[in-house]
């Protein structure tokens, strides 16, 4: 690795037994891993609620920023995996609430799972320093 590349670590890392780090800093870019609704202690939060599973993902993806000295202000991509895409209108209504214009570019897509059977949302972002 250069000077210009360091990985962003977490005190209480729910990523870390699957040998994932929660974020690249390139130069002026973070780039975050997938965040789902995962607790710090590693469970799977909100397990067939998807409002409570987005709060969640929103939630590591402030932490994971607040650790690379970003905020949601500064995430210029958005990329959204749905495991059911009739959960759509709440991501634009997540786009509001979390998000303010200039809003990032966007990404959405629906998959057949994700990496826990349980989640049904998982966001990776990228966001300047």
């Amino acid at each position: 690795m250069t000077d210009r590349a360091k990985p962003i670590t977490l005190l209480d890392d729910p990523l870390a037994p699957y040998r994932i780090a929660p974020a690249w800093q390139v130069g002026d870019l973070v780039f975050l891993s997938g965040q789902a609704s995962i607790g710090a202690d590693g469970g799977i939060v909100g397990v067939g609620d998807f409002d409570a599973q987005l709060a969640q993902t929103f939630a590591n993806i402030e932490t994971v920023l607040a650790a690379a000295g970003s905020d949601l202000s500064k995430v210029v991509k958005v990329t959204i995996y749905l495991t059911d895409m009739a959960n759509f209108p709440k991501i634009v209504e997540a786009r509001r609430r979390w998000f303010t214009a200039p809003y990032p570019a966007d990404t959405t897509l629906e998959v057949r799972s994700l990496a826990l059977p349980e989640l049904m949302v998982e966001i990776d972002v990228i966001a300047v320093t």
